[in-house]
């Protein structure tokens, strides 16, 4: 039948539109497809187009569709067709005829599948209950307090579990983090039962959605790329390249050619870490897809989805070559549905959002107030900024100098990061770590939680000229993360490191992250001397670069049990977490101290903690300091990079080891 005749036949007058701006709304929920034994709809949102196709598959492979079926179009832009017998099992695609499209259009799972095939194709036709791990209906969010006491563990699925000496059977999959007993060679625990010994409250994913940058059909092989960054077979990354945002990733499962694999697969990697009372974040990147030509907004509803410039060419915000228009109704729809997806059909405890200052105020507003009325202690933070200047008006974007307009938003915290390492952007470039003077304010700043305090002078702060938060948690407190070199790495690029300052310096720079008002966060391998052979960014890198090896030496293995304590010591004393700007003007107060030093006490914390006062000093300097304390006696529980406590009684002043940190009570 001629295409002219088809439209006639199904009666789909195709409205007229001045721009994508002018796009009707869908009515109702965006699921593309909704499953019983009797019959399945369909629907697909694409308003300017001339006809929508429905195609069933019976596989994921197969180049001959079983049936091509004319869909029909709604006054709100969705086309809908509904198959009355039980389709459980086979496949589908939209296929969109849109004459304005720049693109050519192809074949599409749509923009809300919820299970695909190898490769994230061909959307999957099946019965989401039957995904269900056992006891899935019991599963629930640990609880750990509120907010401000979170201790966030960033990990990638392939890092943490890839290498051999994590004695972990499913190496590199979702199911790693199911496995109990794990250790290494020595008999320390790996897997999961290493992160249940580090303390931590929150494992935040790399992206675990479907994305496009490895071929999953070799998701066995060993990672490796091509010259020219092409994926090959298992090839590694980060995945920060979106193809179908509320499907798993199939390399991480153990059979990416079963739809349901992954999905019942990564159900169960969140139930283990909720049995283990973590709970899970998950990190997503709504700011950009994998490309715009194959993409399933481009292939739904041409130009709709993403920013342009004033001449028609792509914003690129991201950096990556596009930015998506956040602003717009339907994509702030598809970004509220997808968070509200996760949370539902996964049990996901929290979000961070890749690039954050690409998308509208508005929008992470939404999103945060339909994640209160869910559960108000779900986390929500993301990067406060972009790679390049978003194609939408500054004082209206999610960046970090707007965060004080997005309360119970997080985002990371950069001042304080680089006064302790040196500039993002100059790997050679030391800091308060370093010895060098000058940072001790913009410390002093993150150590508050970068709220208004009487005792920080903005102007000597390195980036932020006035304070950015409501509540100090909504600063997350770092020094290294993903996208940037390890610790470790850094140290040996910027210092000339001596023999025991590498162990010395991470310890001071993590006690200076983990007794500040923020909420930390700790980068996976950190806790055990990781190093990725001083790659910056290995998003690509093979697992020679990026796996970490759990066979720790003894300086290995005494780095991690500081961290343990570390992350005791914060959990057991709520001073370090006070929660709300008023108490930590109230309670915190910065002390006098020398240049490479800086001193506070936590005071009058009667009804707050168990001790009445903490003073905590970070000595940066390579030698010995003397450092004048507060009126009153008070015993060290840290000195010299060792937790102990002694019968030792401090009333006048206490000697500071070089580069370490002291903590002191009464």
């Amino acid at each position: 039948m001629a295409l002219s005749l088809l439209l006639v036949a199904c009666g789909n007058d195709k409205p007229n539109y001045n721009s994508v701006d002018d796009y009707p709304v869908r009515q109702g929920s965006l699921d593309e497809m909704v499953y019983s034994p009797k019959a399945t709809e369909f629907s697909v949102w694409s308003p300017n187009a001339e006809q929508v196709t429905l195609n069933i598959y019976s596989d994921a492979l197969t180049d001959e569709a079983l049936e091509r079926i004319p869909m029909k179009r709604k006054k709100d832009g969705t086309w809908t067709a509904k198959i009355n017998r039980d389709l459980n099992g086979l496949f589908y695609t939209f296929a969109v005829y849109d004459t304005n499209a720049v693109f050519p259009m192809e074949e599409t799972p749509g923009i809300f599948a919820k299970a695909v095939g190898i490769n994230g194709k061909r959307a999957a036709i099946l019965d989401l209950k039957t995904t269900d791990p056992e006891n899935w209906q019991d599963d629930k969010r640990p609880y750990f307090g509120e907010r401000q006491d979170a201790i966030v563990y960033e990990m990638h699925h392939r890092d943490f579990s890839i290498d051999p000496s994590a004695g972990i059977a499913h190496a590199g999959k979702f199911l790693a983090l199911t496995e109990r007993g794990t250790t290494n060679k020595a008999g320390q625990p790996t897997g999961i039962d290493h992160l249940k010994q580090l303390g931590i409250t929150h494992v935040q994913i790399l992206p675990s959605y479907d994305f496009g940058s490895i071929d999953e059909r070799g998701a066995s092989e060993e990672a490796r790329v091509l010259e020219s960054g092409a994926a090959v077979g298992g090839s590694y990354n980060w995945g920060y390249d979106p193809i179908n945002y509320n499907v798993p990733e199939g390399s991480y499962s153990t059979d990416p050619y079963a739809p349901a694999c992954r999905i019942i697969e990564m159900k169960q990697l969140i139930q283990a870490l909720h049995e283990a009372g973590i709970r899970v974040v998950m990190d997503v990147v709504y700011n950009h897809t994998y490309d715009v030509a194959h993409s399933a907004f481009t292939q739904t509803a041409p130009g709709y989805f993403y920013r342009t410039r004033s001449d028609g060419s792509l914003a690129n915000g991201s950096g990556c070559g596009n930015e998506t228009a956040s602003n717009r109704p339907m994509m702030r729809r598809f970004i509220l549905e997808s968070v509200r997806y996760w949370v539902e059909e996964y049990h996901i405890d929290g979000f961070r959002f890749d690039l954050m200052g690409i998308h509208d105020i508005e929008t992470m507003r939404a999103v945060r107030a339909m994640l209160d009325e869910i559960d108000p202690t779900i986390l929500l933070y993301g990067e406060g900024w972009a790679a390049e200047q978003p194609q939408y008006a500054q004082e209206l974007l999610a960046m970090k100098a707007n965060i004080c307009q997005m309360p119970g938003i997080g985002a990371f915290c950069d001042d304080m990061r680089d006064a302790l390492r040196g500039p993002f952007y100059d790997d050679k470039q030391g800091a308060f770590l370093a010895g060098l003077p000058g940072f001790e304010e913009s410390i002093r700043f993150g150590l508050v939680g970068c709220i208004n305090h009487p005792q920080i002078d903005m102007q000597k702060v390195n980036y932020s000229k006035e304070a950015w938060t409501q509540e100090p948690y909504q600063c997350i407190s770092y020094v290294s993360c993903h996208d940037d070199m390890m610790l470790t790495d850094r140290l040996k690029a910027s210092i000339k490191l001596k023999e025991g300052e590498m162990q010395r310096l991470d310890k001071l720079a993590q006690t200076v992250v983990l007794t500040s008002q923020g909420t930390p966060f700790l980068w996976n391998g950190e806790e055990v001397m990781r190093d990725k052979k001083g790659v910056h960014n290995s998003f690509c890198s093979p697992d020679s670069v990026n796996a970490i090896n759990w066979d720790l030496k003894t300086e290995n293995k005494d780095l991690f049990d500081y961290y343990c304590r570390l992350v005791a010591l914060r959990k057991a004393h709520p001073a370090f977490h006070l929660g709300t700007a008023e108490n930590v003007v109230e309670h915190l107060e910065f002390l006098p101290a020398g240049d490479c030093v800086v001193a506070f006490r936590l005071k009058e914390l009667r009804d707050i903690d168990e001790w009445q006062e903490i003073v905590a000093v970070f000595n940066a300097q390579p030698q010995e300091v003397t450092f004048t304390l507060p009126e009153g006696e008070y015993r060290k529980v840290l000195n010299n990079g060792v937790f102990e406590e002694s019968d030792a009684k401090y009333t006048e002043s206490v000697t500071l080891a070089p580069q370490t940190a002291t903590i002191l009570y009464r």
